[in-house]
Order: C-alpha cells, then sequence, then structure tokens
C-alpha cells in the first residue's frame, strides 16, 4: 500500500461536503460554568433526612414481597436507586430464593406480582424461568382472554417479555398477546397513570429505554398514581435537580473547550454537535460517580464526530491512507503535507489522550491509555478507511462483510473501553475482556451500527457514500427497501436476545459495568429512532436536553 504524500493540493470545492446545520444551542451552557458546585450543608441535611426515611419506607416492606417489588421498582424508575443498591441486591437475593423453594408463591400470585418479579430479578442477572407465566394460559396453549381484563397485569408482561433470550417462545406470545390488547385498552376509559404508562410502554419500553428519560417522564406521571410514596416522591425531585445542576457543568465545561478550540472555523466541514455528544455519556450513567467519564467522554464524541466527518464528508482517499497511518503510530510527521484542518484534528485527540491520561494518574492507571484506548480508536479510523476505500472503489460489501466492519464504526466499543476505563470498576482484567469483542459488546455495537443505518442512509445516500446495510441487503439478497428493513429488524431483535442472555451469563462482571454497557444500545436506539438521526439533527433532540438538562423538576 503506498504512503507517498499526495502530490498537490485538493481544492476545497472538489471535496464531498456536506453543508450540516449549525448548532441550535450556541452558548447556552456556558451560563452553568461559574455555577458553584457545593451543595449548601442546609441541603446536605435536608437530603441525608429524606433519605433516612424513604430507607425506613423500604425497610417496611419487608414483611410484603409484593409491596417490596413495587418499592424496588419505584426506585429504579426514579433513578434513586443507586442510593440503595446493596439493599436492593439483598432483597433481590431473598425474593429469588422464596421463589425458587416456595412454589405455592408462583400458583397463587397474580399476573402484575409475578411479571414484576420475572423483570426485576432477570434485570440484576438472576435465572427465573417463563413457566411461571404458564398458569396464565388455556388448556389450547393460548393465553387466557380473561387475562386481558388485568390492565395492570398486562402492562408488567409486556414489559417483562422484553428481557427474552433465545428461545423463549412464550415471551414472544406474550409480547404479542399484550401489545395487541394493551393497544385496545388506550382507547378505552383508563386513569390517568395507566394511560401515561401504557401509552409510553408501548412507544418503547422500559427495558430498552434511556433511564434518565424514563425517570425524567416517570416522575410526572408517579406523582398522580394514588398509592405513591409522597416522601420518596420528593426525594427524588431533589436527587433529579442537585444531579442536573452537576450535568449541566459537565457540559459547560466540554462546551468551553469545545468554543477554545474554535472548530467550527478550523474544521467547518464537521458536525457541531458538542450537546448532542454529551447526551450520549450522560445515558450511559447520570450516577455521581461518574462525572469524570462523562466529562471525558463527551469530548471524546465530539472528537469522534471531527474523525467521521474527515473521512466521510471532507477528505480524500489518498489523504486518509495516510491519516490512518498517522493514527496507528501517533505520528503527526506523517501528515504534514495534508490540510491544516485535518492537522487539528489530529492534534485535537492526541490532546484529550493526554487530558485522559493525566485523569488516570492518581488512581495509577494512566497505562489504560497507551494499551487499550489509543489502539481502540485505531480500530475506529481503520474501520472508517475500509468504509472510504469501499466508497472511492464503489464497492458494496456483503451483509455479513458490512456487519464485521460495523462493529467498530459503530464506534460503541471506543466509546465502552474509554467510559469503563474511567469508572470505578476499571482495571486491566476488565479492559482485556472488553478489548477481546465479547459477545454483548459486539451484540450492542451491530445494535447501533444497523439502527443508526436504518434511520440515515437515504440522506446520505443523496450523496457520494459507502452503501450502508440497507443497500448491503437489496444487493446480496436482491430484495425492495422495506424487505430490507424487515430483515434487519429481526437482525437488531436477535442481538438484543444476544444481550440479554449475556446479562444472564456474565456473573463475573460487576452489574454497574453491564448496566453501562447495555445503555449503549438503549441510547443509540433512541438517538436512531422513527427514521429519525437525533445526533445530526440536534432540533429532533431538543425537547429531551430541555428536559434532562435545562428545566428542572
Amino acid at each position: 500500500m503506498s504512503l507517498a504524500p499526495p502530490t498537490h493540493a485538493v481544492p476545497d470545492n472538489t471535496r464531498p461536503r456536506v453543508n450540516f446545520r449549525p448548532s441550535i444551542w450556541g452558548d447556552v451552557f456556558l451560563q452553568y460554568d461559574s455555577q458553584s458546585p457545593e451543595i449548601n450543608d442546609n441541603m446536605k441535611k435536608q437530603v441525608q433526612m429524606q433519605k433516612e426515611e424513604v430507607r425506613k419506607s423500604f425497610q417496611s416492606s419487608s414483611s410484603d414481597i409484593s409491596q417490596q417489588l413495587n418499592f424496588i421498582d419505584s426506585l429504579q424508575r426514579l433513578g434513586v436507586s443507586y442510593h440503595f443498591e446493596r439493599e436492593i441486591d439483598e432483597s433481590l437475593q431473598q425474593i429469588h430464593n422464596t421463589l425458587t423453594n416456595n412454589k405455592v408463591i408462583i400458583e397463587e400470585g397474580s399476573l402484575h406480582f409475578l411479571a414484576l418479579a420475572f423483570r426485576l430479578l432477570r434485570q440484576k442477572g438472576h435465572h427465573i424461568s417463563t413457566d411461571i407465566f404458564k398458569s396464565f394460559k388455556n388448556n389450547l396453549g393460548n393465553f387466557d382472554e380473561n387475562v386481558a381484563k388485568d390492565v395492570q397485569g398486562m402492562w408488567s408482561l409486556y414489559e417483562a417479555a422484553q428481557l427474552k433470550i433465545h428461545g423463549e417462545d412464550l415471551l414472544d406470545e406474550a409480547r404479542d398477546f399484550t401489545h395487541a390488547h394493551l393497544n385496545s385498552m388506550i382507547k378505552n376509559q383508563l386513569s390517568s397513570f395507566l394511560y401515561a404508562q401504557i401509552s409510553q410502554c408501548l412507544k418503547k419500553p422500559l427495558y430498552k429505554g434511556v433511564p434518565r428519560l424514563e425517570t425524567r417522564c416517570y416522575m410526572s406521571s408517579y406523582e398522580e398514581d394514588p398509592s405513591h410514596n409522597k416522601v420518596l416522591l420528593n426525594f427524588a425531585k431533589i436527587d433529579f435537580n442537585m444531579l442536573q445542576k452537576m450535568h449541566q457543568q459537565e457540559l459547560a465545561s466540554i462546551t468551553k473547550w469545545w468554543k477554545k478550540l474554535n472548530f467550527a472555523t478550523k474544521v467547518p466541514y464537521a458536525r457541531d454537535r458538542v450537546v448532542e455528544a454529551y447526551f450520549w455519556p450522560l445515558a450511559m450513567s447520570y450516577e455521581p460517580n461518574y462525572s469524570i467519564a462523562r466529562r471525558l467522554v463527551g469530548k471524546l464524541i465530539a472528537c469522534i464526530s471531527l474523525l467521521d466527518d474527515t473521512y466521510d464528508a471532507y477528505a480524500t482517499i489518498e489523504e486518509l491512507e495516510l491519516f490512518t497511518r498517522a493514527i496507528q503510530r501517533w505520528d503527526i510527521s506523517l501528515i504534514q503535507s495534508l490540510p491544516e484542518c485535518m492537522k487539528v484534528v489530529f492534534n485535537t485527540i492526541v490532546g484529550l489522550w493526554d487530558e485522559i491520561e493525566m485523569s488516570l494518574v492518581e488512581s495509577g492507571k494512566s497505562y489504560l491509555v497507551v494499551e487499550y484506548i489509543k489502539p481502540a480508536f485505531y480500530k475506529l479510523a481503520r474501520s472508517y478507511f475500509v468504509e472510504s476505500k469501499w466508497c472511492n472503489e464503489g464497492y458494496i460489501p456483503t451483509y455479513d462483510e458490512y456487519k464485521a466492519n460495523g462493529i467498530m464504526s459503530s464506534t460503541c466499543p471506543l466509546q465502552i473501553i474509554v467510559f469503563l476505563g474511567l469508572g470505578e470498576f476499571s482495571n486491566k482484567e476488565l479492559l482485556d475482556w472488553i478489548f477481546s469483542d465479547p459477545i454483548i459488546v459486539v451484540a450492542v455495537s451491530v445494535v447501533g451500527r444497523l439502527t443508526d443505518d436504518i434511520s440515515s442512509h437515504k440522506f446520505e445516500q443523496q450523496r457520494v457514500h459507502v452503501a450502508s446495510s440497507v443497500e448491503c441487503c437489496m444487493k446480496q439478497y436482491n430484495m425492495s427497501q422495506e424487505e430490507a428493513y424487515k430483515l434487519i429488524n429481526k437482525d437488531i431483535l436477535d442481538f438484543w436476545m444476544d444481550i440479554n442472555e449475556e446479562c444472564l451469563k456474565l456473573d463475573s462482571i460487576p452489574r454497574p459495568v453491564l448496566d453501562c454497557i447495555l445503555n449503549v444500545a438503549r441510547v443509540t436506539e433512541f438517538t436512531y429512532d422513527n427514521f429519525e438521526d437525533k445526533y445530526t439533527n440536534g432540533e429532533l433532540l431538543k425537547e429531551y436536553v430541555v428536559a434532562l438538562l435545562i428545566d428542572p423538576i
């Protein structure tokens, strides 16, 4: 492969440029840069008192399994379960033991009780059989139509069915049965609480939703639940607003960095999407102990945008060949002949590595940058280069060939390794595991790649662009666009089952780590849902940004 520099500069007017819209946010988030991060003593005392009240309420529910499950569900959905993880884990272990050893409870349990237990236990990695739902089927093996009268039970079963793994046909039947009946129910008279919850779960089931968005939505309707716990709701509101101030400051610092480096002028062909970039690490975890990870991964995703648009919407194949080799070696001397904007992108990435390295010095983990993060970034650049070569040669790969490269070009493996490398569970064993492309990371990445393709391929095919998974399917299988969508959506469901299965199998991986990985699949589906690209088209994300990062509760 020749690495000789280009013999002449490429005029800008001949480059494959795209006119991305400017950011819709301007300097909005800079106002939070001077906001004091400290919580005053009076507020701390109030929060601690409320937290203890919630803990007492939780403990008082321990004598009734049904009450306990509902309380745990509320803690999780209101976004405050991270305060009570030890108590929740102990309670769910006890509940799992009880259900395993006492078949009478299962035989006599209501549909809501069993479906909620199934979902909460599976979410925490406990093995529980779908056999617990067999009593709700008739002699013909179908779900009994009388079950459809139990609105809350149907809603809970629909949510539980989302945790299906391969071979669980009963949950396929449950999903189809409940979906059909819930769609009919929302046309009938329901309480405002149930109507809001069922409408939301039909749009996006809780298990596949972005947790912070689900919390914001649930908090609004939980108040209307006649059985809601006022102390818990009040604590959840205070906690949300306190964390929102932390998130605002994180985004302010990223915005300040972006503005200071003046990318809008220096790299004019690239998307200015720093707010949208921050949304991803916020989705991975909103908890306080991931603050540094959110700041740095927010910057990383903004840098990935610069890189993506350099490969996809600016540079020639000859320039990209040199650029990719420079990233492999981290040697800027290889790109001295390239346009200044490409040097800016390269130097920005190198600067980010230095910042990540500095943040890891205190914990003695700065070696992670060289051993894992830089190689992971090169893998991403290499996957972008493969796509650029395909585009340049007019080559349409097979669907499987495309997916194999798409694991890296989804950007998910890089995001995961950096985010978790900066987190509390970071160690060599964990990063070795992530770097080995385990099934769950591959599945999450392909879900990300395919959902992105379905939403953006029409826009991208309006210019010279690499074939997406949609075009690959259409060519390889000689099918229509609609048929390609069906095949890809079926694949996405299969990969979700891989994710669910791995979440049950991976006992040695800390549950918070698996939750962060799972959240990457959730945020990609959310971002590219309904044939929309909420990352590139920032106005589509605006109401969600306002809800999470501007408006307090």
